[in-house]
């Protein structure tokens, strides 16, 4: 397959390519097509790196910004270069960078993503916000977490404004969907995971749970809502992260990173 190099005939927002790419910026285009964009450089090296990219779309600024991206891609994908208005109509954002690649979906099968002895898990029930999601990717990434996953009626991953919030974390760690919270918990428990839910009301807090070391999902509701009570009523236990100041409460994912690393660090040993 041949690729276009700058300085080529350039494509424009009226390229099929293009217009073809645009309807990944919606969740019916990408459950369609299978694929979604990522877009931005950290964004495109990662998927390069961890997912199967199909083109990349590039400005010649980019291009000259970003020679070893674009080197690196078209070892295995299409690369194009585009016009600024093109760039413009695939760009969610309100300064595009001029880098847009073409993803395969990075979603596996929740089997796949519990495979072998899960120790720390995220599972995200009713979450709305795509930039709260993508946080909590890269949060659950970085505290060593195995998998994420989404429950139930939650934002898709693939949205534009989630992957660049996780800020490539979303191409690190198997990412798989369950069609309602309750199967994501049957889920876990197979895999032997204690499920911990997090919530403010919570008696107990994360002071006095027990036993934060053992294989843990930690999961984490609806950003205005929580989670319903016959989701708190189906879990192991439920904890809450201590406010010693006169804050009403943390948001969602700086209650998933401290939750996240309470477990992780008590795993490895240290102090929580």
């Amino acid at each position: 397959m041949t690729s276009q190099r700058p300085g080529d005939d350039r494509c424009t927002h009226r390229t099929p390519r293009v217009v073809a790419a645009r309807r990944l910026a919606t969740r019916s285009g990408r459950a369609e097509a299978g694929r979604f964009l990522a877009e931005g450089a950290q964004a495109v090296r990662e998927a390069l790196r961890y997912a199967r990219v199909h083109e990349l779309f590039v400005t010649e600024q980019a291009a000259a910004r970003h020679g070893e991206l674009v080197t690196e891609a078209r070892r295995s994908a299409r690369v194009s270069v585009i016009t600024r208005r093109a760039a413009e109509l695939l760009s969610e954002t309100v300064t595009p960078q001029g880098l847009v690649a073409v993803c395969d979906v990075v979603e596996v099968p929740v089997e796949r993503a519990l495979a072998g002895r899960p120790r720390l898990v995220t599972v995200l029930a009713g979450v709305a916000d795509p930039g709260n999601a993508g946080t909590v990717l890269r949060v659950a990434d970085a505290a060593g977490a195995d998998a994420v996953l989404l429950a139930g009626d939650t934002v898709d991953v693939h949205n534009g404004k989630c992957v660049r919030a996780s800020t490539g974390s979303l191409f690190h760690l198997p990412v798989a969907r369950c069609a309602s919270p309750a199967e994501a918990l049957a889920a876990c428990r197979r895999a032997g995971l204690v499920v911990t839910a997090a919530d403010g009301a919570a008696e107990d807090d994360l002071r006095t749970a027990p036993d934060l070391a053992a294989p843990t999902a930690w999961l984490l509701g609806n950003e205005a809502h929580g989670l319903a009570p016959e989701l708190l009523a189906a879990v192991d236990r439920v904890l809450r992260v201590p406010i010693y100041g006169g804050a009403e409460s943390l948001n969602l994912a700086t209650a998933a990173a401290v939750c996240l690393y309470a477990s992780a660090m008590a795993a490895r040993g240290a102090p929580t």
